[in-house]
């Protein structure tokens, strides 16, 4: 019987650096269950308190209306995606993004984990600017500890880590749109059925 499939949010943390963008990432225990070892991004399943606590504010309207299509039954609201996102950056790395006058958290990727795995989620990551955070995002002292060797990375240097599939895809992705490119509706990797199947979400 297959696990079955938790909503989930990541956040993809850049920051622009003299030599280019940088992007945060930790690597999972050896011990983990899901992805053990794997370099990945801030992020995990939504919580109850998430649904009782939404974030307005941190996502513009054509990310929120993005979040609404093509949804099972009962997903959660995508001002409860903003704060599974914000809740499990915090948690995972001790840095907080604050209130801006402008929505921060662009929704640019979604993957449902496929069939056989010990853990499945229906995963939206969300790409975010570290500019205006505080020590310049450097202080990890109130991390977790569920991700270890917190650091910021060169896109190059990012991708010749030991990488889930997924994140190699993601990264690619966030290479493109760093560098200026359009993004021709949020990819969407859909292993909800027994045929996986490649959407755009527009």
């Amino acid at each position: 019987m297959d696990e079955p499939i938790r909503p989930a949010a990541t956040v993809i943390l850049w920051r622009q650096a003299a030599d280019g963008p940088k992007v945060l990432m930790g690597q999972r225990g050896a011990g983990a269950v899901f992805m053990p070892s794997k370099f990945v991004f801030p992020g995990g399943g939504v919580d109850p308190e998430d649904h009782a606590a939404p974030q307005p504010g941190y996502l513009a309207y054509d990310c929120a209306r993005k979040l609404t299509l093509m949804l099972p039954e009962a997903a959660p609201a995508p001002q409860v995606l903003a704060a599974a996102a914000l809740r499990e950056l915090t948690e995972e790395t001790g840095l907080s993004l604050p209130p801006a006058a402008q929505p921060s958290l662009r929704f640019v990727f979604r993957a449902i984990t496929p069939p056989g795995r010990s853990r499945r989620f229906d995963a939206r990551f969300f790409l975010a600017d570290a500019a205006g955070l505080a020590d310049e995002g450097q202080d990890f002292t109130a991390a977790s500890g569920e991700l270890q060797h917190l650091r910021w990375l060169g896109l190059p240097q990012a991708r010749a880590l030991d990488l889930p599939f997924i994140t190699e895809v993601v990264l690619a992705e966030v290479a493109a749109l760093l560098t200026g490119h359009d993004q021709p509706g949020v990819p969407f990797f859909d292993n909800s059925g027994p045929t996986p199947q490649f959407r755009r979400i527009v």
